[in-house]
């Protein structure tokens, strides 16, 4: 199938930054005619149905632009939910409704691959992807193993590690590449051991007051464009390699959900920010103890400027599943390119009373022993 079938223009494969979504995906299988999707196993087009792979065109894409931050058009962050927009399927000609920052689904009527119009007025479409590696199998897999240690979860979590309980989605980043120069003062603190007259030991520590600079370049500092998940969960599947995306194309969402953002690039930054003085604090209070050879860091104040700030507009891949219990959703997430599990599971209050009452027995029971070792 060539490109004029698929309706993807040339000016697309010439500069994929700037292409948008609404570009239609679906690729026939060259064999039996049925959809192909992305496959995180073999990284190609795979039918589902016939087994037949193909290959991208470009098999050594180039690496993602990081574009100046002060040349982002569209800025500002987007209500998730705001509006719903509909869809022709271009395949089967049905009708669907979707919520207007989804940029990809599957047709519900004919199962075709179809990419939505991400175009919109007031956003900015991504410059790079990061393509799944962790296939649906797998991902249950490895939250089967997670589940396991969870002891205090109930029993029914666990039948929800079912390969067709994950969904697979890619979820909506920026990442910052920023140059820092940070001005500091600080106390460190260096121990030693005094005995006083009693002959006991103590420790005693000798403060002494230090300031300096500190150069440091950020790479790739990932901020979720998304409000829509707990930022503790995208916390606990961290880290992506994002230094490994490649320029987006429509192609690896394919049979995938994909979200626009809803975070703005401007709000993206000053979140990004906060996390970039966390680091810098703990890059100095290191800094610190290695140059003075102390034991302790107290008082540390810092300063920092950031400039030649640059960002991406990424993809990340997550297999996502939900659970509810008792009225409650707890989410689980599995990173598609490490298959790092995260999630917050309820708690069973009967293993919670099994495991006090048999806490309290075993004590009870080495108290005995002890009792009888010292009659």
């Amino acid at each position: 199938m060539d490109r004029e079938d698929l309706n993807i223009s040339e000016d697309f494969y010439a500069n994929p930054t700037i292409a948008d979504t609404q570009r239609e995906t679906d690729k026939h299988c060259p064999s039996c005619g049925a959809h192909m999707h992305f496959d995180p196993e073999t990284g190609k087009l795979k039918c589902d149905y016939c087994g037949e792979t193909r290959a991208f065109e470009d098999p050594d894409p180039p690496r993602v632009e990081e574009i100046p931050i002060e040349d982002a058009k569209e800025r500002e962050s987007l209500k998730w939910g705001s509006a719903v927009k509909s869809v022709i399927c271009k395949s089967c000609g049905a009708e669907s409704i979707y919520d207007d920052l989804k940029v990809s689904d599957v047709c519900p009527y004919c199962g075709s691959n179809l990419v939505v119009d991400a175009d919109a007025p007031e956003a900015m479409p991504p410059n790079g992807v990061c393509g799944f590696r962790i296939t649906l199998k797998e991902a249950a897999e490895r939250f089967k193993k997670w589940i396991k240690h969870r002891f205090f979860a109930p029993n029914i979590v666990q039948k929800s590690a079912k390969p067709e309980a994950f969904s697979g989605v890619y979820m909506p980043y920026w990442t910052f590449d920023t140059d820092t120069f940070s001005s500091y003062t600080a106390r460190y603190g260096i121990d030693r051991t005094e005995t006083d007259s009693d002959g006991h030991s103590h420790t005693v520590t000798d403060w002494y007051r230090t300031s300096g600079t500190f150069d440091y370049f950020i790479d790739d500092l990932p901020v979720p464009g998304t409000e829509r998940y707990d930022r503790s969960i995208l916390s606990q599947i961290q880290p992506f390699d994002t230094n490994n995306s490649v320029p987006y194309r429509p192609e690896y969402i394919a049979g995938f959900l994909a979200e626009r953002y809803s975070v703005g690039i401007d709000d993206a930054w000053e979140i990004g920010k906060g996390s970039a003085k966390s680091l810098l604090e703990s890059r100095i209070r290191s800094k610190i103890l290695n140059e003075h050879n102390a034991d302790r860091v107290s008082d540390l104040n810092v300063e920092s400027d950031f400039f030649n700030v640059k960002f991406k507009y990424i993809m990340l891949p997550v297999w996502l599943s939900s659970f509810r219990y008792k009225e409650k959703i707890y989410n689980f997430m599995v990173n598609g390119q490490t298959g790092k599990v995260g999630g917050k599971t309820p708690v069973a209050k009967w293993k919670v009373t099994l495991a006090v009452i048999f806490g309290l027995a075993l004590f009870a029971g080495l108290l005995y022993i002890y009792n009888l070792t010292q009659n």
